[in-house]
């Protein structure tokens, strides 16, 4: 019996091989699979560059661990090509600290200014043409973008080995205003609330950035709600204090008026006494203002200041030490009240003394 082999059901024009080349909607779909995953690899590639590039901006800041010996570590990031470093203001700055770069270089650096109201410093190192962020003048992210912080928490980085990255997203945009008296912080404004644990040990001052590289805001201290124990993960917006950094860094804000200002006779102006404080023994030329005692009855004790207190502002300029704290009350009037800005643990807090 002969079998007959079944027929062709198509045309002969519009027959296929088994082994004819693949077809063009193949040939798309594989050109298309292709360019996707080219993308894919240099998208990858271009956040890696800009990751990398932001973690070059980074430092880590190395200073005094207050009276109760704290961690002495936190961190900051370079704001011009000049070595100029903003960071967050804390106990780790009560001494001129020491600056680890990106590459390993360090530097002892000075502390040029800072504003308690936002706590905020900025520090000055010897070097030049160093990769800076900009600060931006409006703000560089919104709810829901995502962001990475970038820090030195829990002093994990040492020498040339780069500051520590998180990635997350902005989980909203609060005021602290609106909780004010469950938050021990000077600081009344929006932050940016973040959905990862960033406010660790030592990520105080690091940057946290967008998308796209770009300077998004400053990594606050470790700050816990009074009320309820919760701690919040949070950065101060870089459009907030990019004023002020600007001022600092031109000089429209510095430390140095209190060395100028006319002294007047000792019978007439304020010192240490007329207030009530015993400082600790002064032993260097850059011994710190820290509180040894307060008198009974004093203006001092009065508005509740106590040993281990650390004088930082009297009258808005800062005392970077005991000698220039003396020279600055010889310039206020003893009928006068002292407004004084001083630092507990890690709080700020401004009192007004009154004669």
């Amino acid at each position: 019996m002969v079998h007959e082999q079944p027929r062709s059901q198509c045309i002969p024009s519009q027959c296929v091989p088994r082994h004819s080349t693949p077809s063009r909607s193949l040939r798309l779909t594989t050109f298309l699979l292709f360019v996707f995953l080219a993308n894919t690899a240099s998208a990858q590639t271009s956040a890696h560059d800009w990751a990398r590039t932001a973690q070059s901006k980074v430092v880590k800041v190395y200073g005094a661990g207050g009276m109760k010996g704290l961690e002495a570590y936190q961190s900051g990031f370079l704001v011009s090509p000049e070595g100029h470093i903003a960071t967050a203001w804390s106990y780790v700055l009560d001494v001129e600290p020491i600056v680890l770069l990106d590459d390993g270089r360090r530097f002892e650096a000075e502390i040029i200014h800072f504003e308690p109201s936002l706590e905020i410093a900025v520090l000055k190192i010897d070097a030049s043409a160093l990769p800076y962020f900009e600060l931006p003048k409006i703000r560089e992210v919104q709810w829901g973008d995502p962001v990475l912080a970038i820090s030195n928490l829990f002093n994990i980085a040492t020498g040339d080995e780069a500051a520590s990255i998180m990635q997350g997203r902005v989980a909203s945009i609060a005021s602290l205003d609106a909780r004010s008296g469950t938050l021990k912080t000077p600081y009344r404004g929006e932050v940016l609330v973040l959905d990862l644990v960033a406010n660790n040990p030592g990520a105080a001052g690091g940057a946290v950035v967008s998308a796209d590289g770009k300077l998004a805001g400053m990594l606050g201290k470790e700050l816990r709600d009074s009320a309820t124990g919760v701690w919040l993960n949070y950065a101060l917006p870089a459009d907030v204090f990019r004023k002020t950094i600007g001022d600092i860094i031109a000089g429209r804000a510095t430390s140095s008026a209190a060395a100028k200002e006319p002294q007047l006779p000792r019978d007439r102006s304020h010192n240490l006494q007329t207030l009530g404080l015993v400082l600790v023994p002064d032993v260097l030329e850059t011994t710190p203002a820290f509180v040894d005692r307060v008198v009974t009855g004093s203006p001092a004790e009065e508005q509740n200041l106590r040993p281990d207190d650390l004088i930082l502002l009297v009258s808005g300029q800062r005392t970077e030490n005991q000698r220039l704290l003396k020279k600055r009350l010889r310039s206020i009037d003893r009928r006068d009240d002292v407004t004084v800005t001083i630092q507990r643990d890690n709080d700020i807090l401004t009192v007004v003394l009154k004669p």
